[in-house]
């Protein structure tokens, strides 16, 4: 276990009853949207707070991740009005992120200093240009405001986290906006009636929970 004590350690525990809620989610993908299924995806994340909170752990984290729980919540929901909560839940959780990464890193002139971190700058640039581009013109004009704010939001979190020295949160990142980049696709790219949506749904919600625990390791175990 990665924390001291058994399985029955607070830390540990905890641990634990964020995987089991995340697995039941993964399995619940295919079912309509039911209160237990909503549950089992904000308990995921929420109790990834919960476990920063137990280790005392920067309180910028324990906010970026209840309020990510919250976006979790809306978007286990149907409807663009859910969509829409959850994107502004999850805009807001980038910008904790942002100030939480710049907080505790080595500042961004580390980004010309060490040019392999440049490199990746440039190349999430690119690919954010990219999905920009191909969203324009499938994306109506009730989202294009807050998809365009989240898409600044998750290049600004990128840059932050490579003033950070943990591997763990400078990957965990990585898959955060990989899921953001499959969602995009997922949900305005793919014909509706595409067989690849549900792959593409359980590698969204595989690929966001596993940067969230890698962030979340990466700070608690720092």
């Amino acid at each position: 276990m990665p924390f001291p004590g058994g399985i029955d350690a607070n830390a540990n525990a905890t641990l634990l009853f964020s995987l089991a809620a995340a697995v039941i989610y993964a399995f619940s993908l295919g079912m309509p949207p039911r209160l237990s299924r909503s549950a089992a995806r904000t308990l995921a994340v929420a109790m990834l707070a919960v476990l920063v909170v137990q280790q005392s752990g920067p309180w910028l984290l324990v906010a970026a991740l209840g309020v990510s729980a919250v976006g979790d919540a809306f978007l286990s929901r149907d409807g663009e009005k859910a969509f829409l909560g959850g994107a502004a839940s999850f805009l807001a959780a980038h910008v904790l992120y942002v100030v939480l990464f710049l907080r505790a890193g080595g500042g961004l002139g580390l980004l010309l200093a060490e040019p392999w971190r440049a490199a990746i700058v440039l190349a999430m640039v690119v690919l954010v240009l990219a999905m920009v581009f191909a969203l324009r013109r499938r994306v109506g004009p009730a989202l294009r405001l807050p998809i365009g704010l989240r898409v600044a939001a998750i290049l600004a979190m990128g840059i932050g986290a490579l003033t950070l020295s943990s591997a763990w949160v400078i990957g965990g990142v990585a898959l955060l906006i990989l899921s953001d980049g499959l969602l995009a696709a997922e949900k305005f790219l793919l014909p509706a009636i595409s067989p690849h949506r549900a792959w593409m749904r359980h590698a969204v919600w595989a690929l966001y929970y596993a940067g969230q625990l890698a962030i979340t390791l990466g700070f608690v175990l720092g």
